[in-house]
């Protein structure tokens, strides 16, 4: 599976987008904006099913408002393509869970998705993300 390798491929990791949607959090006007920039065609932003999952998850325990974090995670599919996560993306954070110390969980899931469909390019404040073969990451609070 690969995007095509005209377009300025990214994956959103879902700390991006929750800072993004958290107003009083210093770093909601910079995801924000990263996230704006995507979702207006600069680049073309991805996400992977399960950031969608863990948005909607994070917001229902933060917000306690159900409708809010399904809208809120229909949004993004609206946004962004969604990529599946399949047997070869499962597989693939596996080995990167065996190999790597520091990737594990939900961020193994999302490097695996965009080391399958050919994505470089990660924007995340997760400084877990660098030590991954294959991945660039963006800092979206870097200045």
């Amino acid at each position: 599976m690969t995007v095509s390798a005209m377009e300025q491929a990214v994956l959103i990791d879902a700390a991006t987008v929750l800072y993004a949607l958290s107003p009083d959090d210093p770093r909601s006007a910079a995801c924000q904006e990263h996230l704006l920039d995507l979702a207006s065609g600069k680049s073309r932003g991805y996400v992977s099913a399960e950031v969608i999952q863990e948005v909607v998850f994070h917001r229902m325990r933060k917000t306690q408002n159900r409708a809010q974090s399904v809208a809120e995670g229909r949004g993004l599919m609206r946004s962004f393509t969604v990529l599946k996560f399949d047997n070869e993306v499962l597989d693939t954070s596996l080995r990167l869970i065996e190999q790597l110390p520091n990737v594990r969980g939900r961020d193994a899931i999302h490097a695996a998705t965009a080391l399958v469909y050919s994505i470089t390019k990660i924007l995340s404040p997760d400084k877990d993300f660098d030590g991954i073969p294959g991945i660039t990451r963006i800092d979206p609070l870097a200045e």
